[in-house]
């Protein structure tokens, strides 16, 4: 492989971006790492986000209507140090010791993190590959930079499962 795959993902909420990232990670020749983000749902409605390890499956809330004590967005209360503990750390590990760096998602809830920002400029500046997924309407520079550096994928329900063959040609070229 002589090119290093870097894909960036965007689309509405709810249109399958983890779960791309999800089926690219179980196909994908190459040792990875990094972080997603899942909704945590309770009796049917949605009561907040976790943050998940790719690599080590340790899992934290990353926003819930019940934690106290972070920035709130919205309905929920971003809890900055499990982001910070789980997820920026494996990032951080991804960067050091993986070939694919996965960063689920750039959304206001992690750029609410002061130290969340300069680890995604951190694997931007790495020759690592990236798979990195943003939120369709976050106005942000670092969400116009992935946009614009990286190869872009616009994610529906309609093509996500065609995109997964789309993402991993990227990693054959």
């Amino acid at each position: 492989m002589s090119i290093k795959a870097r894909i960036a993902l965007t689309g509405r909420p709810g249109v399958g971006k983890t779960t791309l990232i999800e089926r690219v990670m179980t196909r994908v020749p190459l040792s990875y790492g990094g972080m997603v983000t899942k909704e945590i749902r309770k009796c049917g409605h949605r009561v907040g986000f976790s943050v998940i390890d790719v690599a080590t499956g340790a899992e934290g809330v990353l926003a819930h209507l019940h934690v106290r004590g972070g920035p709130r967005l919205g309905r929920y209360t971003v809890n900055l140090r499990d982001l910070e503990e789980i997820g920026i750390a494996a990032i951080e590990r991804a960067i050091d010791g993986k070939e694919l760096v996965v960063i689920d998602e750039l959304a206001p809830m992690e750029v609410s993190s002061p130290r969340f920002i300069p680890v995604v400029e951190r694997a931007l500046a790495s020759e690592k590959a990236l798979i990195i997924s943003t939120h369709a309407h976050l106005d942000h520079p670092l969400v116009h930079r992935v946009r614009r550096e990286l190869k872009l994928f616009r994610v529906k329900l309609s093509n996500r499962d065609a995109l997964v063959d789309a993402v991993l040609a990227e990693f054959e070229k």
